[in-house]
């Protein structure tokens, strides 16, 4: 399968957007694990990276644009241009993270 060029650029250097296909999205739901939090709480005392949280909203960045390029394909795309990320909270303790763009056909 080919490769899908992901971009947050509104065109796709070097390449001509030939076809419009629309908007395509991705997102996930995640919430914290009492374990992370626990240590979370631990290095708030001490300062520090969060890592436990760093690799949750990594994982769920993944899977969201992973979601976000099964979309796309199905529509026919090759690229995804405008690439835009958001997270919202979506009640206490669980987040969103959304992922979109616009699938197009370069040549």
């Amino acid at each position: 399968m080919n490769e899908l060029i992901i971009t947050n650029l509104e065109t796709v250097p070097g390449r001509q957007i030939s076809r419009h296909l629309g908007l395509v999205q991705g997102n996930t739901v995640r919430s914290k694990h009492v374990g992370r939090d626990i240590m979370a709480g631990l290095k708030n005392i001490v300062g520090g990276e969060l890592k436990g949280y760093t690799e949750l909203l990594s994982d769920a960045r993944n899977e969201a644009t992973d979601r976000m390029i099964e979309a796309a394909r199905a529509m026919g795309a090759n690229a995804v241009i405008n690439v835009r990320y958001s997270t919202s909270s979506v009640t206490s303790g669980a987040s969103e993270l959304y992922v979109y763009g616009t699938a197009v056909i370069v040549a």
